[in-house]
This record gives C-alpha cells, structure tokens and sequence, in this order.
C-alpha cells in the first residue's frame, strides 16, 4: 500500500476509491523552511505528507505566530479548504525536508459526495482538529478569563458533531453491507448527506462568527419575491417536523439592498431557533410592516416563550436554553447580519404566548 493510500483519511477506502485518490493526488517536494501556503492564500485542496515534518501555526501579531500543530507523515492538513471556498486561515511551514501529495478541492468534493465511508472519515477529522484546537487552548494560550468561553464553545461544537457523526457511522456500516439492496444503499447516501449537511451549517456557524469582518454584498431584491422563495424552500423540511410556517400578511413589493446569501442564514437561524424549542404542532407566523425608513419583519412561534434568564443575553454568543442541540452562536449571527445591512433586532414574548423575533431592513435610497 501506498504511503497515500495507507493516511488514516484514505485508509479504509474500496478500491475504486483509492484509484481516485492516486489519480487526483499531484506529488510535491519542499525543502526544510521552505513555505507550502500562507495565512491568506487562496484555500484550494488538501496535502497529505509523503514523508518530513510540517509545522502549521497562525499568526497572533505582527511578527509573532503561534504553533498549532505538527503533521508528520501520513498526516493531514489544509482540510478546511475542502469545507470551505475561503483563503487560509494558517500557515504551513516545512520543518523538515518534504514530499506531499496536494489533492484539489472540486475532485475532494465530488469523492467526498459519492463515498460515505470518506465522509465518515472526514467528518472525524473535522471533530479531531477542533478537540486538538481546544485542548491546545486550554493549555498554552488562552488567558484565564477567556478559559470559560472557548471551553463552553468547545463543548458545545463536539457536542452537537457527536450526533451526526454516530448517525454517519452507523449508516457507512449499513451502506457497506454486501447484500445491501439498492434502495437501502440510497436511503443510506441520503441519510449521510443530511448529516453532512448538518455539520456544515455547524461548522458556517462558526466560521461567520469568527469571521468578524465578513463583507456584506448587497444587491437591490424584491422583497416580496426573497420572501417567496424561502418560504417555499422552508415548507418540505418544516412539514417533516410538524411544523407550519405562514404569513400574517405578504411581505411588501418593495425593493432593499440586500445581501441575499446572508439574509437567507439569518431566516434559517432564526427559524431553527423557533423550531428547536417548539414542542409539538409548531406553528409560526411571518408578519410586516412598513415603516417611514424601514421594513420590520416579525416571526412568531407557539413554543413556551424566551426564559427570563436568557431576556438580557438572546443575541449573545454561546447563549442557549432549552435546545437539545447548538452552537449557541446562530443569534448572535443574526444580530451581526442585521446590523451589517443598518438594521437593528429584538425579541420579546408575545401576549398570546410563544416568542416573536423582529428585525428592521433600511429602505433602499
């Protein structure tokens, strides 16, 4: 077996699968000190080391970087890149003489979507390197004021991979079942899928939120139509939890600046949000007005209302209660959102009950 073939990533892969990994893989030397990537390069694949030692570290300062981790052969690294089309966020230094394979993004994605068992494997290596990130925290750099906050986030991230983890592990292993029957293997694929999906909106969670000067590119939009469309796309995954999304009243014909990527995260935060403290038969409701400079949108839910100890600290990171799963992170997101389009947010109980979120969009002009 390969040194490629034999990294832990690819190790448990079927042979056609290996095959597309040789083919893909492009081999590289690099002498000790040399740089294989900078913090700010365009994020385009992943290496796996052949043989030498690879320092990864970031930078802290002007002239100071500090040192994540160290990737020795076998060993994985820039796998961010495969998640995300965004540009390094580290740096990878050769500490000693080096061979690498670089495998390409798009040829990662297309694999990574018609294996299971790769992405079992990814995900896992997802989950290690925010429990390396953690554990290397907690030990050497962060202060103790902020031991709290990067612990409970931690927590929180590992907590909520768990699950979709298991759910892939145990599905992988039903997929890979010699008598598998073809509607039990794409039953299998979708259910991974899902769960793979579920732990990119984790990990884009975390990445908007660190990502504290993400441009907000806005573009004029009807209104009316955004509001359409979403709610259409909303409908078949609410209906499948027994919950029914509706309109007090259509939103208003009127055309704003927009960021509708964004705008699109901050409906979806705040619905999930509804969604995971509603017990049973939810029900929420879409309503608008318009104002003399702004639009305000208001949804509305039937669950048990905002907690008087959470009032003061909805819009704040890692701030949850009474949600089985979550990063904590997806109002302070929307608060971001908002704010970046001159909007403002808020939340308080309604007077029939339930919780009602509302935000303001400036009129365009």
């Amino acid at each position: 077996m390969s040194p490629l073939e034999n990294a832990e990533l690819f190790r448990n892969l079927d042979p056609e699968a290996k095959f597309a990994v040789r083919r893909m893989a492009i081999e590289q030397a690099f002498a000790a000190g040399q740089e294989i990537f900078r913090e700010g390069d365009p994020g385009d694949g992943l290496y796996v080391v052949k043989s030498g030692l690879i320092e990864i570290s970031g930078q802290l300062g002007t002239d100071e970087r500090q040192v994540f981790s160290q990737v020795a052969a076998g060993g994985v690294f820039g796998e961010m890149a495969v998640i995300e089309q965004l540009p390094r966020s580290a740096y990878a230094v050769v500490l000693q003489a080096a061979t690498v394979y670089f495998l390409p993004r798009d040829r990662m994605v297309e694999l990574i979507e018609r294996t299971p068992v790769l992405a079992l494997a990814f995900m896992k290596l997802v989950s290690q390197r925010l429990r390396e990130f953690n554990q290397h925290h907690l030990r050497e750099v962060v202060q103790a004021e902020r031991l709290a906050v990067v612990g409970q986030f931690a927590r929180s991230i590992i907590h909520d991979l768990k699950n979709p983890l298991n759910i892939i592990s145990l599905t992988a292993d039903m997929y890979a079942q010699p008598e598998a029957a073809p509607p039990t293997r794409a039953s299998a694929q979708a259910r991974i899928q899902r769960q793979v999906e579920r732990i990119n909106d984790l990990i884009a969670d975390l990445l908007q939120f660190t990502q504290a000067n993400q441009r907000c590119v806005r573009a004029p939009m009807n209104y009316a139509t955004f509001i359409e469309q979403l709610v259409a796309e909303l409908h078949p995954e609410l209906e499948l939890k027994s919950i029914r999304l509706g309109l007090a009243n259509a939103a208003p014909a009127i055309v704003l600046n927009l960021d509708a990527k964004r705008l699109r995260r901050l409906f979806i935060n705040l619905i999930g949000n509804a969604a995971e403290v509603i017990e049973s038969e939810g029900v929420l409701t879409l309503s608008f007005h318009q104002e003399e400079h702004e639009i305000v949108t208001e949804l509305a839910d039937n669950g048990p209302g905002i907690a008087p100890e959470m009032a003061e600290k909805l819009f704040q990171p890692f701030a949850t209660h009474g949600k089985a799963h979550g990063s904590g992170l997806g109002l302070s997101i929307c608060k971001k959102i908002v704010e970046d389009h001159g909007g403002r947010i808020w939340a308080a109980n309604g007077a029939q009950g339930g919780a009602v979120f509302s935000f303001s969009l400036p009129l365009a002009g």
